[in-house]
């Protein structure tokens, strides 16, 4: 495996750099840099959007899209210098995550020419936010238990009906600020397990659908639960066949890991030289034992980088699984261990009165990073994963 870049690619990279330090310096964006990311995603939304769109302007969205769909189709590797160079500039982090990297790619592959023409444009322009609806309170690391139900009125809308949508999703980002959610629901009534469900794109601004932000310990409120009492979307806005749902669920779920998500090992980089600085100004990095553990951290994230780049350019199977599980381990390793670089600073939470909690950013990096091993594939899940279908072991029992 050849992991150099060509002369070709590293053109590439001035060429973005530059235009990022250029646009950056701006008095417009400046005050973004770093603003945003996992734990952080209630940080200056309305800016954030404002620098997404500006990119849009400029043909700096869905840069891996191919050029038939307004992208700039451009190479693997060339989306990877793309993403680590937006990180390395400190660029405020994106809105329209789950739009750009997840809906539109799978929209292009099961969605019909209607349903592109619709809907691709807005998320190229970042005029359109999405959110996911797949988690439920009982059907989250068991996605094929769904219990959201959808039923088709055929009198509902003028031409073709509408679906009618009841039940409840949870941990769904960034419903608060969204326009739409892509939603799995049962549409079969008696179907059972990945049998009969449907892939919907519902509008969230309706008297039907109700966003309940949820307040983490980070502060923020990133996640939300959605009810669906009576939501409607027209009939027409299933994507792939009725009762087919699973599959493109699970396609939509294997564009989640690609460059942008490799692409944070920069971010992570970036935090753990935070936490070797204030080891060195508080003395603890005097601690040997501390000391080796910080540069153990330094040389695995090494290695993480160089697992990600190898399962992009060979398709290796599990190769994404492999890929959730180290980096998640790694980033809760690093924020126990900024909690041992703080020692007694770590306990406390403090705000310019002394009134709010307010946390520091290796204290918010301590809590949020206890997720990482949770959402987007536990690692239980992840482990099964590798175990039954990679390896070949005997399925786990199910109930």
């Amino acid at each position: 495996m050849d992991l150099t870049y060509s002369d070709a690619d590293q053109a590439f990279r001035t060429e973005i750099r530059t235009w990022l330090e250029d646009h950056l310096a701006s008095a417009d964006w400046a005050g973004l840099k770093g603003l945003g990311g996992p734990g952080k995603d209630h940080e200056a939304v309305e800016e954030r959007l404002a620098w997404n769109q500006h990119l849009a302007a400029h043909g700096w969205t869905c840069v891996g899209w191919p050029v038939e769909h307004g992208g700039r189709g451009l190479s693997l590797w060339q989306q990877v210098v793309f993403h680590e160079e937006c990180a390395r500039a400190h660029a405020p982090h994106g809105v329209n995550h789950l739009g750009e990297a997840l809906l539109g790619p799978t929209l292009m592959a099961y969605g019909t020419a209607e349903q592109q023409a619709r809907f691709l444009p807005p998320i190229r322009e970042v005029t359109e936010l999405w959110a996911q609806g797949y988690s439920e309170p009982d059907a989250g690391s068991d996605l094929a238990n769904v219990q959201t139900r959808a039923r088709l009125d055929d009198g509902g809308a003028e031409v073709g009906g509408e679906w009618v949508l009841d039940g409840q999703k949870v941990w769904t980002s960034n419903a608060h600020f969204s326009q739409w959610m892509f939603v799995v629901a049962r549409t079969e009534p008696g179907s059972q397990r990945h049998r009969g469900l449907s892939f919907l794109l519902v509008p969230i601004d309706q008297p039907g659908v109700e966003v309940r932000p949820i307040e983490q310990l980070t502060g923020g409120s990133e996640f939300n639960e959605v009810f669906l009492t009576g939501a409607r979307t027209g009939a027409d806005l299933v994507v792939g066949e009725p009762g087919q749902g699973w599959a493109v669920a699970m396609a939509l779920l294997g564009f989640e890991r690609g460059v942008s998500t490799l692409a944070q090992t920069v971010d992570y980089a970036r935090e753990l030289d935070t936490v070797v600085a204030r080891a060195r100004a508080n003395g603890s990095y005097d601690d040997l034992v501390l000391r080796d553990r910080l540069a153990t951290l330094k040389v695995e994230l090494s290695v993480i980088r160089a697992q990600g780049l190898r399962g992009l350019s060979s398709a290796e199977p599990g190769a994404d699984s492999v890929f959730k599980l180290v980096w998640a381990g790694w980033h809760r390793r690093l924020g126990e261990a900024a909690m041992e670089v703080a020692g007694h600073d770590g306990l406390l939470t403090r705000s310019a009165d002394g009134s709010a909690y307010d946390l520091d950013d290796h204290q918010r990096l301590f809590l949020f990073s206890r997720a990482d091993t949770i959402y987007g594939g536990s690692d239980e899940v992840q482990k099964n994963i590798l175990a039954e279908r990679v390896l070949g072991l005997p399925r786990e029992p199910r109930p």
